[in-house]
């Protein structure tokens, strides 16, 4: 008899438009990765322009994406240490921390610096005196949930807070963020180990669109095929 319904494409409707709807959110997904890219690529031109420019006096209110000097006075006294990091020198893989120094400033605020990786249990064997410091300001952070507890008694500490540290330290005042110390030259053997360069955030976005987009494809091949099986079963 020539009198069944052949539902034809109304069996599509749904499947398509939650297809439309997938398809719609993967490419959506692609496009902000591909606007992320965008605005990656300009920060990392201007921590080059960073990097390739001379250091600016420490200023009252830091701006990001600045290479800073200060020019001021080693206190003679304890230091700090933080954070817990390996390294692999000549003999091997070494656990050390950040040695964390003060630095009396002209106008007398202490500013706490960052002078690099040392291995535990190694002297610091720093002078006190006149210094000047090139680097890169890093802000206070705050305890995140799963951050090991800070150690003052010890001098050691987890989180990057300079009052805390500044307590322990017997300094004051202390201003609100902490000088990463560059390397000027290369770290020079028993010295701390210090960055070369400005940090820099990795750049991961064009692969991430790259994987939106393929999903986005192959969700449509998926489609394609069902509809195809679907229309010659019903034929």
């Amino acid at each position: 008899m020539s009198g069944a319904v052949r539902p034809g494409p109304r069996r599509l409707l749904v499947p398509g438009l939650m297809t439309a709807g997938m398809l719609a959110v993967l490419i959506g997904l692609g496009v902000w990765q591909l606007q992320r890219l965008a605005w990656k690529r300009d920060l990392l031109a201007r921590l080059d322009a960073a990097e390739a420019a001379a250091p600016v006096p420490l200023p009252a209110t830091p701006g990001p994406l600045q290479k800073v000097r200060a020019e001021g006075d080693w206190l003679d006294g304890p230091v700090a240490w933080y954070g817990s990091a390996v390294h692999v020198l000549s003999g091997g893989p070494v656990l050390g921390s950040d040695l964390i120094a003060p630095l009396r400033l002209p106008d007398g605020a202490v500013l706490l610096v960052d002078r690099g990786w040392m291995p535990a249990g190694q002297e610091p064997g720093l002078s006190p005196g006149r210094a000047t410091v090139t680097g890169w300001l890093r802000p206070a952070e705050r305890p995140g949930l799963f951050s090991a507890r800070d150690d003052p008694a010890a001098g050691r500490f987890y989180t990057l807070d300079p009052q805390a540290m500044a307590r322990t330290l017997g300094v004051a005042p202390v201003l609100p963020f902490v000088l990463i110390e560059l390397a000027d030259a290369g770290p020079a053997a028993g010295t701390p180990i210090r960055p070369a360069h400005l940090p820099r955030p990795p750049n991961d976005h064009l692969g991430y669109a790259l994987t939106w987009f393929g999903l986005a494809v192959a969700l449509l091949v998926v489609f394609a095929a069902y509809a195809l099986r679907r229309r010659t079963g019903e034929e």
